[in-house]
């Protein structure tokens, strides 16, 4: 079943029946960069309608206001107890002037791993968070509210994927894959992006497999995926359709590729470029910078002991967006690798 970078749970195996909706209304519960999981009680997923990034009116709800709220800035990494993700926190502890939360779905691991960089002389600190379950988003977007008022910046790093010689059906890989690397990371954003502070910063990690998988689709899904004006709900339209080609076995001949992985990371690059408008139209003049990156090919769980990269090389371009420096701006609404904007 899927490796992934922050645990190695057995993973079982779900049914791919039911039509693409359950993607968003019942998820399975899925960790963060972690295998799949059998739940207990699934937790729906955000509505499609509404203003994904929101406004500065978030900012000014009465949870903002309740209690003596920290002015200490604050930073959270998905997916972060292992691998890439812990990289990114080992190296925000380090660089970053303010509270850096480490977060996983296991509680156990989320604080063995904070355990490990405290031996390192760092302070992270821990919230408890798996990106499928709509309410334990909810609990940290809360938490946050009420202790800092708002976030400075949010790297979205969970995520799975299956290995190249897995023999789960592919039809199942895709709804596995997508409801967790795109859907989920979705629902992340639609409840946290409101709370960006002024000159915040968001940094979705994406993928060379997301742009090697657009060069592999149809001239017609190649020209929608780069479109300027692509629209959230049509971007969604498109994740679903591909869960639903699986299923109906026709994905190949209706232009898809067969990287159930690389259409995920396709999805979440694209949607970056959305919120990053959105981001223009809603929060014009706060300085927010929200960028989708490949942080390269990385010694972990995921993608095996052969990659060159270290977790602390892979972070570097992760980092480097999320402290992009006040004032800046720009990378914005870009994929970048290497610490350079890459043409997509």
């Amino acid at each position: 079943m899927a490796k992934t970078a922050t645990q190695s749970d057995a993973a079982t195996r779900t049914s791919a029946e039911g039509s693409a909706a359950s993607l968003r209304n019942k998820p399975r519960a899925i960790s963060a960069h972690q295998q799949l999981h059998s739940p207990s009680s699934p937790q729906p997923h955000a509505p499609l309608s509404g203003d994904i990034v929101g406004s500065r009116a978030a900012l000014q709800q009465p949870a903002f206001r309740k209690g003596r709220m920290s002015s200490t800035p604050v930073a959270v990494v998905t997916g972060s107890n292992k691998g890439i993700g812990l990289a990114i926190v080992r190296a925000l502890c380090k660089k970053f002037t303010g509270d850096v939360y480490l977060t996983a779905r296991d509680i156990q691991r989320g604080k063995e791993a904070v355990a490990k960089l405290q031996e390192e002389g760092l302070k992270p600190q821990f919230h408890q968070l798996d990106i499928t379950d709509l309410q334990s988003i909810q609990t940290l977007r809360d938490f946050l509210k009420e202790k800092y008022g708002g976030l400075n910046v949010l790297v979205n790093n969970a995520g799975i994927a299956f290995k190249v010689a897995d023999t789960t059906p592919f039809a199942i890989q895709a709804e596995v894959t997508l409801r967790t690397n795109f859907f989920a990371t979705r629902d992340i954003c639609r409840e946290l992006l409101p709370l960006m502070k002024p000159n915040g910063r968001v940094v979705n990690v994406s993928s060379m497999c997301g742009a090697s998988a657009l060069s592999q689709c149809s001239q017609d899904l190649q020209q929608k995926f780069r479109s300027e004006t692509i629209t959230e709900e049509e971007l969604v339209k498109l994740m679903e359709k591909f869960v639903e080609d699986t299923k109906k076995g026709v994905h190949e001949k209706e232009g898809w590729p067969s990287t159930a992985y690389g259409v995920s990371k396709t999805g979440l690059t694209v949607l970056s470029r959305i919120q990053a408008r959105q981001l223009n139209e809603t929060r014009k003049g706060d300085g927010i910078l929200l960028n989708a990156c490949c942080p390269g090919w990385v010694r972990t769980d995921m993608a095996g002991p052969r990659a060159p990269k270290s977790p602390d090389e892979g972070a570097e371009t992760p980092v480097y967006l999320a402290l992009l420096p006040p004032g800046a701006d720009g990378p914005h609404g870009q994929y970048v690798s290497e610490k350079k904007v890459q043409k997509w």
